[in-house]
């Protein structure tokens, strides 16, 4: 019994020891400064110095990662002692410098918080009216950053950076800031792993589904503008044609070309999106050759018809009812215009879902990013505005599973986050952060 007592304890011995060996480097470890801040942001989207580790627990800060990685956007947080190590006068921008990443940073230095984006990732707008709206007095550190994270991740641009790796590796907390990473692991690490490991697994199954409904759609569409070609029956040797039609119709191939290539390489939903704009564009670029042939004055740029886009560009614009719904303008083609003033029902595109054939704007968030392509940011949501697929698009939940912070160009009345100018809003002191560095990287060049 003695000897069993002593393995056991000399086992535990051991594994204590062993322990208290890899935590040793990270207890003392000791940041230098913006240099060691930017080298953590490339490997992972949270950040906390050491000298911090009191404001933002380890699960805290693993939890926010997680958010971040899962909804795969730029978005870069750290959290810093205030100290000589960390001047507060341009510090945001020089973090950004050094971290030579496009994306949206979140400092919170000491007691002070404030953010700042590159203009391709978040308005200065938008970043602005984030900060202040997540800034209270008081307020604790794992409060604010989840605050501002929630808002920013639906209406942000980008996708993160291939430095963090796949959703499948780490957390993206870096080492330096893991002072009790032991303690988290002995207590619940394997279990906090296992709810990470089943809610990715239930978005890439929920993603494979979505994009092989996409890829259904996508194809009919490609199959279609190719038939287009077709019927064109258009030669750049013909009696007649000239150069700007020969272009027209060089650019109409071309689209057809990107179409293909681009959707053989989709590997995630939000990628349709650029599939079904180079449709667009095609459609457009043989709407103008067949004016140009038939000798008619040539179309203006205008949205596709909104029932389907396969119809091609729109002519005119009518006011429409969704089920349930509130009248608004649509841009329809000819066709469907004659058939809305006849009191007909337009000519709908119908896709698969759980409950059988239905209008577009009736199936499930993964068509978002094939309407996206077609539409826009600025003019879908207001299209779609009281429809089971415009309700989606302005989700968190959207914007993780489906790229759903493309649509973040809106308009006067449509759903805008945090992206509008203060200025037309009125109230409030938006005048930048706690600290030196400005609400924003736009200022003094830009990036």
């Amino acid at each position: 019994m003695r000897t069993r007592a002593i393995t056991v304890g000399s086992a535990l011995g051991g594994l204590i020891l062993l322990l208290l060996m890899v935590l040793a480097p990270v207890a003392s470890a000791r940041a230098t400064g913006v240099p060691d801040v930017a080298a953590a942001l490339k490997q992972g989207p949270v950040y906390v110095d050491p000298g911090a580790a009191d404001q933002l627990s380890t699960a805290d800060a693993s939890a926010l990662a997680t958010k971040i990685k899962d909804a795969d956007k730029p978005l870069f947080v750290a959290v810093l002692p205030a100290n000589a190590q960390f001047p507060p006068e341009n510090l945001l921008r020089n973090v950004r410098t050094q971290t030579g990443i496009t994306g949206l940073y979140a400092i919170r230095l000491g007691d002070g918080f404030d953010a700042g984006a590159d203009r391709s990732v978040m308005s200065n707008a938008a970043v602005d009216n984030l900060v202040t709206s997540v800034k209270q007095p008081g307020v604790d550190a794992a409060t604010e950053l989840n605050n501002f994270v929630d808002q920013a991740l639906p209406t942000m641009r980008g996708s993160a950076p291939a430095s963090w790796g796949t959703a499948s590796g780490d957390s993206g907390v870096p080492v330096a800031g893991l002072v009790t990473l032991g303690a988290v692991v002995v207590a619940g690490g394997a279990g906090a792993y296992a709810v990470v490991r089943r809610n990715r697994l239930r978005k890439e199954a929920e993603e494979r589904a979505a994009l092989d409904r996409l890829r259904v759609v996508v194809d009919e569409d490609i199959t279609a503008f190719g038939e287009e070609l077709e019927r064109l029956d258009f030669h750049p040797a013909e009696a007649g044609a000239d150069d700007a039609m020969r272009g027209d119709y060089e650019r109409a191939l071309d689209s057809y070309d990107t179409a293909k290539s681009r959707m053989g390489a989709v590997t995630r939903p939000h990628e349709v999106r650029e599939v079904t704009q180079a449709l667009e564009d095609g459609r457009f670029s043989l709407a103008v050759l067949a004016a140009r042939r038939e000798h008619r004055p040539l179309p203006e740029r205008r949205p596709p018809c909104f029932f389907d886009p396969r119809h091609g560009p729109s002519v005119t614009d009518r006011s429409w009812i969704p089920a349930g719904g509130a009248a608004r303008e649509v841009p329809v083609c000819a066709a469907d215009a004659a058939r809305l003033d006849d009191g007909q029902d337009p000519q709908a595109r119908t896709v698969d879902t759980d409950g059988g054939r239905r209008p577009y704007w009736e199936a499930g968030p993964a068509y978002g990013p094939w309407a996206g392509g077609y539409f826009g940011g600025g003019i879908l949501p207001g299209l779609l505005v009281g429809t089971m697929l415009g309700s989606m698009l302005s989700t968190p939940a959207y914007a993780s599973e489906y790229g759903g912070g493309d649509f973040q160009d809106f308009q006067g009345g449509d759903f805008s986050g945090a992206d509008f100018n203060p200025g037309d809003f009125g109230g409030g002191d938006f005048g930048g952060g706690d600290f030196g560095g400005g609400g924003g990287f736009d200022g003094g060049g830009g990036f």
